[in-house]
């Protein structure tokens, strides 16, 4: 038996050893990338770019829905009476996350949390729907906008919170929940940015949004009775430290316009 290329009668034939160990090299340098137009295209559609735009898309398609169908009305309108109980406030933390990615404020929510469900519920509800929210959001920044941004912190106060983020990320998290005068969207997207992981920041989110999150369900939930030692408990952890937050960012302000 010849392995190499026969002729017979001007034909060229092939041994089937060499035609299989042809088709094993060709298999195993896997699958020829395309060329051309769709090359070009695909490279277009997955560059960084495209797909931070259709983060912004995606995130104004879902602020204009929020403005059409005004979510807000449950506090007035009420929960649909077809749910009760617990799939009730499962389904509310689903619509709470989805309406935290859309940019509803929180404080919002939470007294319509409140409202709805009761302090202990509404309390629940809440905080599964703002680690929803935080966790939808940070991986959309993650796989949509992370890459196209990492390259423009370039400047002095953007590389310091981004090395603080992805060196101490949990506790730097932790700290944003904490102080009231940190943007929710905000810290999920610079979060995303960053190389912290989605482990410690769901986790700081969660402890970090406790405090903040329960003063404003038990002030919904006694808003009825505006009186009661626990609605005015409830106003006082929501303003204390919201005077506490601004004293802070005026201290820094003219500390940094003494320098």
């Amino acid at each position: 038996m010849f392995d190499a290329t026969t002729r017979s009668g001007g034909t060229a034939t092939v041994s089937p050893r060499t035609a299989a160990a042809e088709l094993a090299v060709a298999t195993a340098a896997g699958p020829v990338p395309p060329t051309g137009c769709a090359a070009r295209l695909t490279r277009v559609l997955l560059s960084p770019w495209s797909r931070l735009s259709l983060l912004v898309l995606l995130l104004a398609s879902a602020a204009t829905a929020v403005l059409l169908f005004q979510p807000q009305q449950l506090l007035t309108d009420g929960w649909p009476p077809q749910l009760g109980g617990a799939a009730a406030a499962v389904a509310y933390a689903v619509a709470y996350g989805l309406c935290t990615v859309a940019f509803v404020p929180r404080p919002l929510l939470n007294l319509a949390a409140g409202a709805l469900f009761g302090s202990q519920l509404g309390l629940a509800s809440a905080l599964a729907g703002t680690v929803l929210g935080a966790g939808i959001a940070f991986c959309l920044g993650r796989v949509l906008g992370q890459e196209a941004l990492r390259p423009l912190l370039r400047g002095k106060w953007l590389k310091a919170a981004d090395g603080q983020l992805s060196r101490h990320g949990f506790r730097s998290m932790l700290a944003a929940r904490l102080f009231p005068g940190v943007p929710f969207a905000a810290a999920n997207y610079c979060a995303a940015v960053s190389r912290m992981g989605l482990l410690p920041f769901l986790l700081a989110t969660a402890l970090g949004s406790i405090p903040n999150t329960a003063a404003y369900v038990v002030a919904g939930a006694r808003a009825s009775t505006p009186t009661s030692p626990a609605f005015l408990i409830a106003l006082a952890c929501i303003a204390l430290p919201g005077l506490a937050g601004a004293v802070v960012a005026w201290r820094k302000r003219h500390r940094l316009r003494g320098r």
